[in-house]
């Protein structure tokens, strides 16, 4: 697979980051809030998004649980 610098950097920039906080996940969180809140970018929350319920027939499929016809076994 070919090294995509953009994604090198990326990687970089994350792993030096969540060095300063000894890789502290809530440390980072905390950072990273406090950085939207003082910084010049408009961050927006959208409300979740309700799936539609599965029906049987499709969490089977979805799942590879199909189930044969019992006549189809004779």
């Amino acid at each position: 697979m070919k090294n995509d610098p953009i994604v090198a950097e990326v990687r970089r920039i994350r792993h030096e980051h969540a060095a300063r906080f000894n890789y502290d996940l809530e440390l980072i969180v905390k950072d990273i809030k406090a950085q939207e809140k003082t910084g010049d970018r408009t961050y927006i929350s959208l409300p979740p998004r309700r799936m539609k319920p599965e029906t049987e027939s499709t969490s089977k499929r979805h799942l590879g649980n199909e189930t044969p016809d019992r006549d189809s076994d004779i």
